[in-house]
């Protein structure tokens, strides 16, 4: 090796402290080791491919220096072999050979090498490719290492995903817990419910309850927001209309200690707006539409408050849409709530709905709106009731969604179909 240059032993090259040197003439590797040496590295030598092959099968240099022809396992076949051995860190591989073709550095590159050096080598030159190696191991190494945190970072988040979607699945079962049924009949007459988060859990709330024969009280609510602030208000809004803890149900009153009757439904609003108002912190707000029943004459009374217009379906094939909007509750601390009336005949149907349905983006682009639901409605009819014709509602939704889009909100409904007494 020509151009000796002194250099000292403290040199710093970064991630290149192991060095291999394959050659199979000795006179070459005891030039490369000496220099390799005095610049202070760890240096091991192998007289063939096989060899090295072995000693790296042990421990992995971080710098190889291979000749080109070598008898038996020559350098291209050895770097293949090497490039196939299990390995936590790159090692940067330098081939050294007396071919410049462009065809034969092709041939190396292709085999996994990375540098090359023509002999005769000059210590300069061997040295500043050795340097540029070391840099880009320094780059590769410490790539790995925040690679490496990232995948830790990812295997945590992963663990914490899974803590919370175990979670999220235990707090679904607890919300589907607030609407224990989703069909009951009342006589002749019958209600059903239909209820569908977008996600594992949603703001959406239906319920249906009896305080005694022949009258009956069912709402849909829609609670601002999406996701666990949403569903912990639904959870709340179910504890004030159960329908299994009268005592506890403020769309009720108990009555000379015997029964319990149905408040006014603009009562009820008005209370459960109060309740939202007095409790400080909490922003969220709900629409709803509460309505009660009485079977014996079809006496509807009901409130809405900033929720989607029920759609009525009468007997004689006609719809139309009930109530005056009304504002939201928990919005404004002195809000005023309408209650709207009708008689229903033997026949005639009640859809209340959540805007999961209207605000639904269908396939032309547009909303399905109002007379887009309206139009589902009549076509779900025919020979459906109950739970088959809310599915039905739900099955056509899906399949009018504009290509690519998902439900990216909660549906929920109540069908009341009223039969007579």
């Amino acid at each position: 090796m020509s151009g000796q240059t002194d250099a000292k032993a403290d040199l710093d090259f970064g991630a290149i402290q192991r060095v291999l040197v394959v050659d199979d003439s000795r006179l070459q590797r005891r030039i490369l080791v000496a220099s390799l040496e005095k610049w202070g590295f760890l240096v091991y030598e192998a007289e063939s491919g096989e060899e090295a092959i072995e000693l790296c099968k042990q421990a992995l240099p971080d710098l190889v220096l291979s000749d080109w022809v070598m008898p038996g396992m020559g350098g291209l076949e050895f770097c293949r072999g090497f490039r196939s051995l299990e390995n936590q860190h790159y090692t940067y591989f330098i081939l050294l050979t007396s071919k410049s073709e462009k065809q034969e550095v092709a041939r190396g590159l292709d085999a996994g090498a990375d540098d090359f050096l023509i002999k005769p080598l000059e210590a300069d030159e061997l040295r500043a490719r050795i340097s540029a190696g070391a840099r880009i191991l320094d780059m590769q190494r410490e790539l790995s290492d925040k690679n490496r945190l990232i995948e830790n970072a990812l295997s945590e988040l992963r663990l914490a995903h899974d803590a919370i979607d175990k979670d999220l699945i235990q707090a679904r079962k607890i919300q589907e817990s607030l609407v224990p049924e989703l069909a009951r009949k009342f006589g002749r007459s019958r209600v059903s419910m239909l209820l569908k988060p977008c996600g594992h859990i949603g703001g959406d709330l239906v319920g249906m309850f009896s305080p005694g024969a022949n009258r009956i009280g069912f709402y849909s609510i829609d609670v601002s927001g999406h996701g666990i602030t949403s569903a912990m208000m639904t959870a709340r809004l179910g504890g004030y209309l159960s329908s299994q803890h009268f005592d506890q149900n403020v769309a009720m009153e108990k009555r000379f200690n015997k029964f319990y009757a149905l408040l006014p439904p603009e009562q009820v609003a008005a209370t459960l707006n109060a309740r939202l108002m007095a409790d400080s912190g909490i922003e969220e707000y709900f629409t709803m539409v509460y309505a009660v029943v009485d079977l014996r004459n079809g006496h509807l009374k009901m409130v809405q408050a900033g929720h989607p217009h029920p759609l009525l379906l009468r007997s004689d094939g006609e719809a139309e849409f009930l109530g005056d909007g009304g504002l939201p509750i928990g919005l404004l601390p002195d809000a005023t709530f309408k209650q709207t009336e009708t008689y229903l005949e033997p026949g005639e149907k009640l859809l209340l709905y959540s805007d999961g349905f209207t605000e639904c983006r269908v396939k032309n682009g547009d909303l399905l709106d109002e007379e887009g639901l309206r139009r589902m409605a009549m076509d779900c009819l025919g020979a459906n009731c109950g739970r088959e014709f809310l599915d039905d509602m739900y099955w056509k939704l899906n399949q009018s969604l504009a290509e690519g889009e998902v439900m990216e909100d909660d549906v929920s409904a109540v069908f009341f179909e009223f039969n007579g007494n």
